[in-house]
């Protein structure tokens, strides 16, 4: 997968916590212009990742199920899940190398599982 892919409240078990490799899943919203911010990093990411990992948006207006499940109060937030488990979290803008850092640390962790 080498862009990141809408999923919803119907979707989201089945594409991000049944994945076998770690997910980065992307809470946003239209509206929000740090999300517009974050956007395109998380498309190059998609691309850099390949084969490695996968990559979700969820639509926060649209999908309040997943949204107040992981308690989602603020976006941009971005949780990387590996093994069906959030394994990190970061909320508002971070720059594309915070964000390979947490990818690069779940691809690690899951190298060791």
């Amino acid at each position: 997968m080498s862009k990141p892919i809408a999923v919803d409240d119907k979707t989201f078990d089945d594409t991000v916590l049944k994945a076998e490799v770690p997910v980065l899943v992307d809470f946003w919203a239209p509206w929000c212009g740090p999300c517009r911010m974050v956007a395109p990093i998380v498309d190059e990411l998609a691309e850099e990742y390949s084969g490695r990992a996968n990559f979700a948006k969820v639509n926060t207006d649209e999908n309040p199920g997943i949204t107040s499940q992981y308690k989602i109060l603020s976006i941009p937030t971005l949780i990387v899940f590996n093994g069906g488990q959030p394994a990190s979290q970061v909320v508002g803008y971070r720059p594309k190398s915070e964000l390979k850092k947490i990818l690069d640390a779940a691809l690690a962790k899951q190298r060791h599982a």
